[in-house]
């Protein structure tokens, strides 16, 4: 029989393991019910007036991003896309001061960069399904891709301001690359799938090697675009004298060799699809053989690979085209009476500003002297203008418009999400919430019906602290972690917006959320909601 301790001790460490299980299961429906709708005990205030309205980002910078779309995307409610890509490569420290040897051939320059994939099955053969994540549009539909040496020098520091600051690209600069290509493209390999009808194939990639004893080896990955690079090209610029001097170190090889410029077109009859990749984890294999001279003089053919790494600098090139309903909404915005319906979309794009209370309202609030349990944003997604088939972000990021900061409630929020590390801070949250699941459908499957942000301790902290009422911005994000700002391009004097978030500009989707004008319904319309607690 176990003693006391012994029992306590065991309890304790039951405790602690269902602790922990229940805090490493994934959220329902990437955060939904976090927030839930039972406060008993407290009374809550819905009457806040709230001014919203869209406002245009424009031309945003656009270089060193995490990940950059490539592709052509018709986006039925924002327009069209058109994403092209350039970045300098790098060699790796194993490969600077090469030793070349006599009678080089070169066999296979091969570029490979992952897509973004969840495996879906495995067989028996132990080959694997997978469907590609992060891609938008029409699965297996073709563009046309071509890969360039670029000649435009992609500097670190920018001269204008004395070397002192980071040089700062946009995405509305493909006209300089344009005129700086170097050469015929690169990926000119006969089969039209390399080049001129070239989709994102999901297929697993199988390479079978043979041994020394003439046995098979089959080693399987994962989904990846997989480029034929021009050989002669490669033998001159790298495998020779000229390659080798200037492989002593990556910034004089930056300089000789500046990089790849992916440009993409789309294909008449086409319905386009565009991906969002992560280059820096592609790379350029170069495979050559060589004589090789023992010491007692003896000449061998030998295998050799070099590898560049996709590393350094780049630029996201986009061409944007809005749709005519899109450029209405930005055109007509209203920040008297607020916009019915908020359009937030990523890159140069639009955010939303948000005015909470007017200056009397604020006033007789603060001498309630409540106690602010909690306080949440809602902003209800517009379905019917986004239809059943546009991709919808799933996450927006509120923050302080005035000092370009994320919000004090971000700051606190120290939750996480092991298994998707971009869904942590589900108390503070901004999480798209999705219909009611009918249990054979997976999250993509259900359309959103609102964005839940909790602030919580930045109401608390303008009623009860006097702390200033700032403007609130409102944006879409690909990664929420991403909260330093770029710069708007040229922006005026009187524009509110000057910076947009990192992770809004990585985004290339949008959303349509319902305003605060009194046209909408008010059981769509923005809401502010604050519980509280009477002083006594």
């Amino acid at each position: 029989m176990l003693s006391q301790k012994s029992l306590y001790n065991a309890l304790v460490v039951v405790f602690f393991i269902v602790f922990l299980s229940s805090c490493d299961k994934d959220f329902n429906t990437l955060g939904a019910d976090i927030i839930g709708d039972d406060h008993f005990d407290l009374l809550s205030y819905r009457d806040a007036t709230i001014t919203a309205f869209n406002q245009r980002t424009g031309i945003v910078q656009s270089n060193n991003l995490d990940v950059n779309p490539l592709g052509v995307y018709n986006n039925p409610v924002f327009g069209k896309t058109t994403a092209h890509f350039v970045t300098q490569l790098e060699v790796s420290s194993t490969n600077f001061n090469p030793v070349y040897g006599e009678n080089i051939e070169v066999e296979s320059v091969e570029l490979t960069i992952p897509y973004f994939n969840v495996k879906t099955d495995t067989n028996e053969d132990g080959e694997g399904t997978y469907r590609l994540d992060s891609i938008y549009g029409t699965a297996l539909s073709k563009m046309k891709l071509e890969v360039f040496e670029n000649g435009y020098f992609i500097r670190d520091l920018d001269p204008d301001a004395n070397f002192t600051q980071s040089q700062k690209y946009f995405m509305d600069q493909k006209a300089d690359f344009d005129a700086n290509i170097v050469g015929p493209r690169l990926n000119d390999d006969e089969e039209v799938s390399q080049n001129d009808q070239f989709f994102f194939d999901s297929a697993e990639r199988v390479v079978t090697t043979v041994n020394e004893d003439e046995t098979e080896t089959v080693t399987r990955f994962a989904p990846s675009m997989i480029l034929k690079l021009n050989k002669n090209f490669f033998k001159n610029k790298i495998l020779s004298s000229q390659g080798k001097s200037n492989m002593v170190n990556n910034n004089l090889f930056k300089n000789y060799f500046r990089g790849l410029y992916f440009k993409v077109d789309e294909i008449s009859g086409q319905s386009n699809t565009l991906a969002l990749l992560n280059f820096k984890q592609g790379k350029i294999t170069i495979k050559y053989k060589e004589d090789a001279v023992s010491s007692d003089n003896e000449v061998t053919r030998v295998d050799r690979t070099i590898e560049l790494n996709l590393l350094g600098n780049t630029v996201s090139l986009q061409e944007v085209t809005n749709s005519p309903g899109y450029e209405n909404a930005l055109t007509n915005s209203n920040s008297t009476t607020g916009d019915p319906a908020l359009f937030l979309k990523g890159g140069s794009g639009s955010v939303a500003i948000i005015d909470l209370f007017t200056p009397e309202q604020l006033e007789d609030l603060r001498a309630q002297r409540w106690l602010i349990n909690e306080a949440n944003l809602t902003f209800f997604i517009d379905n019917e203008t986004m239809g059943t088939n546009t991709p919808e972000p799933k996450r927006v990021f509120l923050y302080d418009l005035n000092n370009k900061r994320p919000l004090i409630d971000f700051a606190l929020d120290g939750t996480s999400n092991t298994i998707k590390p971009k869904f942590g801070k589900v108390v503070h949250s901004g999480i798209i919430q999705r219909e009611a699941s009918s249990g054979n459908d997976n999250d993509e499957s259900r359309r959103g019906v609102f964005y839940r942000v909790r602030i919580t301790s930045h109401i608390s902290n303008l009623l009860r602290k006097d702390s200033t009422n700032v403007r609130l911005g409102l944006a879409v994000t690909e990664d929420y972690r991403l909260t330093a700002n770029y710069s708007k391009k040229n922006p005026l004097p009187g524009d509110l917006v000057k910076n947009v978030s990192v992770g809004s500009v990585m985004s290339p989707l949008g959303t349509v959320i319902y305003g605060s004008h009194p046209s909408v319904p008010v059981d769509k319309r923005l809401r502010l909601e604050i519980f509280y607690t009477k002083p006594n």
